[in-house]
């Protein structure tokens, strides 16, 4: 007899608790995370001279002086071409490395997976490795309980709130913003930040973990697009491995594959998942069952590899009883080549654009309230503004000049000979105005095509804009 009551389709979250797992893959998990944070908390306070008038911070996003600094390169604003190129070049080497390699990115630097390693390391400093997890989680609360659970969150807070600080520093000079945090004078954006980013950070990588990435992040919703039969990923060798029995020693034994079911590999995984069953959304490609497999393999003296970075074709050779595919095999054909040349393409073009920029620049708008004036003997004025950059570390003198028409003439309001002075690493907005002598053909015709000229006098550098000078038709 069928039930009419209501199926709950929510299933509670039942939380994981890796174990220690030693191995290769785990070591470089270690360095990856070791160099990743050095270089997230250390490189606000890297310092570099720019010159007495520019900050000496390596990297710095300016959002006041709107401008960004790296190391030698400054971008400006109008140059945001240079933020796009590398945005693409972060989604291009993304496809790369997933079409070869599987979510590599996942498993070894991802924000998500580093700081979840960090937040797991300081949980098994203070309440044990995996058992004593266990169990102190099914425990009753007592004041044992209570001081490690204290414990920890005191630990992850101060995580969260050095992850936060860190990030503030990027955008303003890290030793006087850090000195004004401390004395309580830094701006009450600094502190809402920090105070948004340590809850955050302490809710992803300490509480949620896994959860992110299975239902928040989107990536392995669209990492099988970018993955075919020969990328290489982690797998379990079930043609080996079944069927799977511990007892060695009993009738029948001859018959049971590599795998002794000791859910090592899965006591190990961060996801909490299963590799034996297979390619699943939640497998963040890590690794550690590796480790943690290719170890028990060892002490009952099978070869390693049970678990392992495998391809489709491969498995397909492998149970056929013939020898994988060298790995540069399976990482070199059309699709990664194809990823690689674009990846190339505008990383070129970046380095291309950032050697033949210029150092200096000019906006021109037309002021069109009135379209144009009739001067008092009858000529004709239109009015531009010019906004001239100098991005050298030394003021410079700027000449106006307009090409087109010769009759045109140009006036700089507050300037004489058409020059202007431009600041050091500044931007000037500049009055200037066109004039048509009476009866010229720029002051009868309805639209000219003039060219603005800026040059820079000391350097003899120069820059162009097109615009229109508008007359009064006859």
């Amino acid at each position: 007899m069928s039930s009419t009551e209501p199926q709950s389709l929510y299933a509670a979250r039942e939380p994981v608790f890796p174990r220690r797992v030693k191995g290769k893959f785990r070591t470089l998990k270690w360095w990856i995370m070791i160099v990743t944070l050095g270089i997230y908390y250390l490189t606000p306070w890297i310092r570099w001279d720019r010159g007495p008038e520019l900050p000496d911070q390596a990297v710095l996003i300016d959002l006041a002086g709107r401008r960004f600094y790296f190391f030698w390169i400054e971008i400006w604003p109008h140059e945001f071409y240079f933020i796009a190129g590398l945005l693409i070049m972060a989604g291009l080497g993304l496809f790369l490395f997933t079409s070869a390699l599987g979510r590599v990115w996942c498993g070894y630097a991802c924000p998500q997976t580093v700081w979840t390693d960090l937040f797991i390391l300081v949980e098994r400093w203070i309440e044990g490795d995996r058992n004593a997890r266990v169990k102190l989680w099914n425990a009753k609360w007592d004041a044992r309980k209570v001081r490690l659970r204290l414990t920890k969150y005191l630990s992850w807070a101060v995580i969260g709130l050095a992850t936060g600080g860190a990030w503030v520093f990027y955008f303003a000079d890290a030793p006087t913003l850090f000195r004004d945090l401390i004395t309580g004078t830094a701006h009450p954006v600094a502190y809402t930040t920090m105070a948004i980013l340590t809850a955050t950070t302490i809710l992803f990588g300490g509480i949620a973990r896994e959860q992110v990435c299975i239902y928040m992040c989107p990536w392995p919703r669209i990492q099988a697009a970018m993955m075919d039969e020969d990328t290489i990923t982690v797998a379990y060798r079930d043609w080996r491995g079944e069927p799977r029995g511990k007892h060695r020693k009993a009738e029948g034994a001859e018959t049971l594959g590599d795998c002794i079911d000791c859910n090592a590999c899965v006591n190990v995984c961060p996801m909490g998942i299963d590799i034996r069953d297979g390619q699943q959304l939640a497998c963040i490609t890590c690794a550690l069952c590796i480790d943690a497999c290719d170890d028990v393999m060892a002490k009952i003296g099978k070869p390693r590899g049970l678990v392992d970075y495998i391809a489709l074709t491969d498995e397909t050779r492998e149970r056929a009883g013939q020898a994988p595919k060298p790995i540069w095999k399976h990482i070199l054909r059309p699709r990664t080549i194809l990823y690689t040349a674009l990846w190339s393409l505008v990383g070129f073009g970046l380095v291309f654009a950032l050697f033949i920029r210029s150092d200096i620049s000019a906006t021109v708008a037309p002021i069109r309230n009135p379209v144009y004036v009739t001067m008092s003997d009858g000529s004709i004025r239109n009015t531009y503004d010019v906004r001239l950059r100098n991005s050298l570390g030394e003021e410079r003198p700027f000449r106006l000049t307009v090409t087109g028409e010769d009759s045109l003439l140009v006036e700089l309001e507050g300037a004489t000979d058409n020059v202007v002075y431009v600041p050091a690493n500044e931007t000037l907005l500049q009055r200037v105005y066109v004039i048509a002598p009476t009866g010229s053909v720029p002051a009868t015709s309805g639209r000219t095509e003039i060219r603005f000229w800026i040059e820079d006098i000391v350097s003899g550098e120069r820059v162009s804009k097109d615009t229109v000078f508008n007359g009064k038709v006859q």
